[in-house]
């Protein structure tokens, strides 16, 4: 059978995707994949983690990362006994995803990170930090910081400055999607960089038992690719694949990604 025969009779089988955005995004940015999905048949869940364009919380008032990460886990929680999902994670959206196989890993079939933080216990060390924090220093000074509690507290929120939103995230993406994001994206709340999971042996080997796969973006300005393969050299996923593209796959090869999923059940 050949790739389009072999992708056809892999996505009869009806899965439930549960997709998960990165920093200052939100359920929005899946409509070009979520729409692929469902027309193969599949159900699709795409998440507004909290603060962004879709919840009701502003990112300022957002103190933990389990607080930004509860629709999610929300979510898992209220899955039907025996109900298992495919979790697809974009970005930052990967820290969100690996925190839900510490959680819920019995209810995960699959885990995939697209351009996506892959870290097995969050920020817990220098080492982590220097392979999941986007390093944008050649751009110069691109953050807008928001001092929700003050000007003598640290920052509670961060959003990158318009004027970098194309170059850094969506150089190869549709001019008309990259202006769609400019007026979608929101300030992310700064918790997002507290991410830390558990590392006891029992939820070792559960996150151990979900499938991961990693879909490398060669042309990537945010997740930089020798970050991604630094994440992937030490935490290894099933299967690793590439898309020659920028950071958002999701926009710039919106087919081809739909493809490399299907390809990858």
């Amino acid at each position: 059978m050949d790739a389009a025969g072999d992708v056809s009779e892999r996505s009869r089988s009806t899965e439930h995707f549960v997709l998960v955005h990165g920093a200052g995004h939100g359920a929005w940015c899946w409509f070009r994949l979520l729409r692929l999905l469902q027309d193969s048949g599949h159900r699709v869940s795409a998440v507004d983690l909290a603060g962004a364009a879709g919840s009701l919380v502003d990112p300022n008032d957002v103190r933990s990362f389990d607080d930004y990460n509860a629709p999610l886990l929300n979510l898992m929680a209220a899955l039907p006994d025996g109900d298992k999902v495919i979790l697809v994670g974009h970005s930052a959206g990967g820290l969100s995803v690996t925190h839900a196989m510490h959680l819920f890993g019995d209810r995960i079939k699959q885990a995939i990170f697209i351009a996506a933080t892959m870290l097995q216990f969050g920020y817990q060390t220098e080492q982590d930090i220097k392979d999941g924090v986007p390093d944008l220093s050649e751009h110069g000074d691109v953050y807008d910081l928001t001092f929700g509690l003050g000007a003598d507290h640290p920052p509670t929120s961060v959003a990158l400055r318009k004027e970098f939103q194309r170059i850094i995230l969506y150089q190869q993406s549709p001019a008309e999607d990259s202006a769609l994001a400019s007026i979608l994206l929101r300030p992310w709340p700064t918790a997002l960089s507290m991410a830390r999971f558990g590392a006891d042996e029992c939820v070792e080997s559960v996150i151990h038992r979900v499938r991961r796969v990693y879909i490398k973006t060669a042309n990537d300005r945010m997740v930089k690719p020798e970050q991604q393969v630094a994440m992937i050299s030490r935490w290894p996923p099933s299967e690793v694949m590439v898309m020659d593209t920028d950071h958002s796959p999701l926009f710039s090869a919106t087919e081809h990604l739909f493809t490399l999923i299907l390809k990858s059940l």
